[in-house]
């Protein structure tokens, strides 16, 4: 092509190549843009998948590395070695990975490796799924206001339990040591244990509940394992609350000439008086414990240090059990002849317990009769069904109908 060599085509022949030079140049720029981009790009990818990769083949080593043998130590030489007890029974002298930062001391469970014995890793102490479950996690919706008689027994409850925790304050200014236990006791169906779940709901520390039963174990040292890993839980849960219902189930008077079983027992015993007040501080951990023989139970628990007070929860009398009536049917519906202060002289004796079955047995009875209020003659019917059962339980023969 036959470019011009001079005069005004030749200068705009000039401005138009270097406009086309000038937008080709641009657009290599963008070109060398979106390249450097694409390769950091590619690069981050690379490092991320290197990564992947390091991780996957540390963890398929991981996973070609055989089953490693539980011990524990015994006692430690040096840095580099220790004596180890595992658990298919010998004691052995042997060395320390170095990849391990905790520190070892006697006690402690480790794993160890299956040819060379070494210790590979620190394990965490073990403790029975049991004792977790003895954690209340859901709060009860039981409160002080919906027990009624026991104002008295609630207002020294809340005077051992709660204050101490919630105004730790005025113990330190007056010099003493808040109580670290209280016992309740008396007839069943008083409302022991319901007082129990109003303390879990009105407090917020940690609250744990067991049954005394629940310490017997079948093999020896179990139920004084349990004992202690439950205190030990508490401990980290504190400010903790322990309730022992049943007590008189572990904690029965110590006598002599014991089958196998009571021994077991009584060693549980010993561990639950050691944990209670023994040489190690309990800290802020207190103990609700509940029981209707407290005739069983064994002196060494009753003393102050383990239980500072015990309060006994009776029947109610007839205020409370107007007081109980109320609480019972505050949602029902109830006729225009119903008369509670009759109702509670009529159920004289009555716990707490029968006088909710009792309630309860009067709305099922207006239920039978498919009315929607109960009425007077239906609490009466509900009194001479519940008490008799009672009576009957005490000792009669029932004498149940044969269906044969």
């Amino acid at each position: 092509m036959n470019e011009p060599q001079s005069g005004p085509d030749f200068s705009k022949y000039i401005l138009d190549r270097m406009k086309q030079l000038e937008e080709r140049n641009l657009a290599l720029r963008e070109q060398k843009d979106r390249a450097e981009g694409e390769k950091r790009l590619i690069e981050n990818q690379k490092l991320k998948y290197e990564r992947e990769a390091r991780k996957l083949r540390s963890e398929l080593e991981r996973l070609r590395v055989g089953p490693m043998i539980v011990g524990t130590v015994v006692e430690v030489l040096d840095e580099s070695r220790v004596i180890v007890k595992s658990s298919t029974g010998p004691r052995l002298v042997v060395s320390v990975s170095q990849f391990i930062e905790e520190e070892l001391r006697p006690g402690v469970q480790v794993g160890l490796n299956q040819q060379t014995f070494a210790v590979m890793c620190v394990l965490p102490s073990p403790r029975d799924p049991m004792v977790f479950g003895m954690e209340v996690e859901e709060v009860p919706d039981v409160t002080f206001a919906s027990i009624g008689g026991l104002d008295s027994q609630i207002a020294e409850l809340r005077e051992i339990v709660e204050l101490p925790l919630k105004r730790p304050e005025l113990f330190h200014a007056v010099g003493i040591e808040p109580p670290k236990g209280v016992l309740l006791y008396g007839p069943p169906g008083t409302g022991k244990t319901l007082l129990a779940k109003a303390v879990a709901n009105s407090t917020e520390a940690t609250f744990l509940r067991v049954v005394g039963s629940e310490f017997v174990q079948k093999y020896i040292g179990e139920g004084a394992r349990l004992v202690r890993e439950l205190f030990d839980l508490a401990k980290s849960r504190a400010p903790a609350i322990i309730f022992i219902d049943e007590l008189d189930a572990i904690g029965s008077r110590r006598i002599d000439g014991a089958t196998s079983g009571d021994r077991e027992v009584q060693r549980t015993l010993m561990q639950l008086l050691a944990e209670m007040d023994g040489f190690d501080p309990r800290g802020e951990v207190k103990i609700i414990g509940a029981t209707n023989r407290p005739d069983m139970l064994d002196p060494a628990l009753l003393r102050p240090g383990r239980f500072d007070r015990a309060i006994y929860v009776p029947l109610p009398n007839r205020e409370g059990r107007y007081a109980i009536l109320l609480i019972h049917t505050k949602g029902m519906s109830l006729g225009p002849d119903v008369d509670l202060r009759s109702i509670a002289d009529l159920t004289e004796n009555a716990s707490g317990a029968d006088l909710k079955a009792i309630v309860t047995e009067a709305g099922m009875s207006a239920i039978r009769e498919e009315r929607t209020q109960v009425l007077q003659r239906d609490f009466e019917r509900a009194i001479a069904k519940v008490l008799q059962a009672e009576r009957h339980g005490a000792g009669d023969e029932l004498d149940l109908p044969n269906y044969a």
